[in-house]
């Protein structure tokens, strides 16, 4: 009987994997927003979170290909037949033997994944007529405040007014060239620094009050000339 051979792959690849993922929205509170005087108010809020996932797999040493070896399992003596002619027995004759190596592809692979989304999510009070009452009181403490400003700054008018005027009064104020004199140059004092436009009228002589003379001496002594 002629050699046979026989490929033997005893080779199992078992490989599994298992990924958990998951994506954790932490909700944070209310934006709040303070206008003084104990005044807050909450306001809905919305959270966006975009998120990025991925994975990657792979086995080191990298080997897309290994030598798999054909063993000899030819069986062509140890019995002989009716005719005397020997035959195989059943029992390999080379057991062990390698007669070549083929080159087998491993399938090995890189796996890789890659996620991208986002998560939003939407918060709001249920009562509003709250959120308005807040807000109507946000805007009325804003006036107030900008009313005390307003008063603040016509009391810092009102004395730079008044301590000026009276500085200029006495004859008392910055050299022009100061850095501080503008802080006086818009200040006007009447009939000081600032003369307003009028006019005087001058009443003419009555005829009746002219003198009309014809005494010489009426017109005082003789001239004299040296």
């Amino acid at each position: 009987m002629g050699g046979v051979s026989a490929t033997a792959s005893p080779v199992a690849n078992s490989s599994g994997s298992v990924t958990n993922q998951a994506i954790q929205v932490l909700q944070g509170p209310y934006i709040t927003n303070t206008y003084g005087a104990g005044i807050q108010c909450q306001g809905p809020t919305r959270n966006f979170t975009p998120y990025v996932t991925g994975t990657a797999s792979a086995s080191k040493p990298y080997e897309p290909y290994y030598m798999d070896p054909v063993y000899d399992i030819s069986d062509n003596y140890g019995a002989f037949d009716g005719e005397g002619n020997e035959i195989g027995d059943g029992i390999i004759d080379n057991p062990g033997d390698i007669l070549f190596r083929k080159k087998t592809r491993t399938g090995q692979k890189d796996n890789y994944s890659l996620g991208i989304g986002f998560s939003i999510t939407w918060s709001e009070p249920l009562d509003k007529k709250l959120q308005q009452q807040c807000k109507e009181a946000a805007a009325a403490n804003i006036s107030l405040m900008q009313q005390t400003v307003a008063n603040k700054r016509l009391d810092f008018e009102i004395a730079r007014l008044k301590n000026c005027g009276q500085l200029m009064k006495d004859g008392i104020m910055f050299h022009p060239k100061s850095p501080y004199y503008k802080i006086c140059a818009d200040v006007i004092v009447r009939d000081k620094n600032y003369i307003a436009p009028h006019r005087h009228s001058i009443p003419s002589p009555s005829v009746s009050s002219k003198r009309v003379s014809t005494d010489a001496a009426d017109l005082g002594g003789p001239l004299q000339t040296k």
